[in-house]
């Protein structure tokens, strides 16, 4: 990682509703994501961004404690003093994605990337304002409701955030059908979040307000 990285790249892989106990090392959550962060690095070799992940004291939410959340902020402190005021983006997935979209209130945080998050009704959105807000979900999830992304991606917009509601048909939680397909999509609108490269011209609509914030196929992105 850069001492004084021109931006930042936080990764924060899934968990549980319920657990305090603290996160295996060999957990498939944590295991999933490392592909995402490889692409991530890949991505932005040579554009001296610092690309990290974030670590969990434990492996649950936890209710009203919304301990990733807390853990998420923990980490742009200890990026900020670290790294400086640099602009960053969160990807998150599931639970990991809850946490992002928590902590985006940070000053640091440019834009968000949630995979498939976890988005129970109501959560809030206010504090979105002003942010870029990814939210990508497959429309085979099981485990949580895309339904609640794209309310996300409703209100957040309502409250001043740009947001970009994006289906993966066929994608799944585990986000293991077209795995090359989310890895090659999250590297390029985190690319494109910090300016290092063009987003898709689907998701510079969605951004500028055109339509409904209602989601559009991923696979429909680059169409003019």
């Amino acid at each position: 990682m850069p001492d004084r990285p021109a931006a930042a790249v936080l990764v924060l892989h899934g968990g549980r509703a319920d657990g305090l106990a603290p996160p295996s090392a060999l957990s498939l959550a944590g295991a999933r994501m490392r592909p995402f962060t490889a692409a991530i690095t890949r991505a932005t070799a040579g554009r001296d961004i610092a690309v990290g992940r974030v670590r969990y004291v434990h492996r649950g939410w936890n209710g009203e404690r919304a301990d990733a959340a807390r853990d998420a902020s923990r980490a742009l402190g200890e990026l900020a003093a670290v790294c400086g005021s640099v602009p960053v983006v969160l990807v998150g997935h599931s639970m990991g994605g809850r946490a992002a979209l928590s902590a985006a209130a940070d000053p640091l945080v440019r834009g968000v990337v949630a995979l498939a998050p976890w988005c129970p009704e109501d959560e809030p959105v206010a504090h979105l304002a002003g942010t870029d807000v990814v939210l990508v979900h497959g429309d085979r999830d099981r485990v949580t409701d895309p339904r609640g992304s794209w309310s996300v991606a409703r209100r957040a917009r309502a409250a001043g955030a740009r947001t970009c509601a994006l289906r993966m048909p066929g994608g799944d939680h585990a986000m293991l059908r077209g795995a090359t397909a989310w890895h090659a999509l999250t590297a390029r609108l985190v690319t494109g979040l910090l300016g290092l490269g063009p987003l898709p011209p689907g998701a510079v609509r969605a951004f500028t307000g055109a339509g409904d914030a209602g989601p559009v196929d991923a696979t429909a992105l680059d169409r003019a």
